[in-house]
């Protein structure tokens, strides 16, 4: 079982399960076919550091999803791709 998610402006719009045989081909296409950005996630973080959320920023130039930011102040830790905050309430949920 592999794990797609749609990408609209760099932002997780749908993910859904496609099969084993297609988890190196479908995102070429699905371009191909409807033009639209489709980019292979993973539960356990393989790949792209963390599984692709609903809202999920998907990051290219790190290749990775990134959730949303919890407030201005963090900053994206590069080791996992999770925001670093020094909101101790924030630090909790991570």
């Amino acid at each position: 079982m592999a794990h797609h998610a749609k990408i609209e402006n760099g932002i997780v719009t749908q993910v859904i399960v496609t099969c084993d045989e297609d988890e190196d081909t479908f995102a070429d296409r699905m371009l191909a076919e409807t033009g639209e950005q489709w980019v292979r996630t993973s539960y356990n973080g393989r790949i792209r550091y963390n599984f692709a959320g609903i809202g999920y920023v998907y990051d290219s130039i790190r290749d990775a999803f990134i959730p949303p930011k919890c407030h201005d102040g963090a900053t994206v830790n590069e080791i996992n791709c999770l925001w670093d905050c020094s909101n101790a309430d924030h630090n909790s949920e991570i």
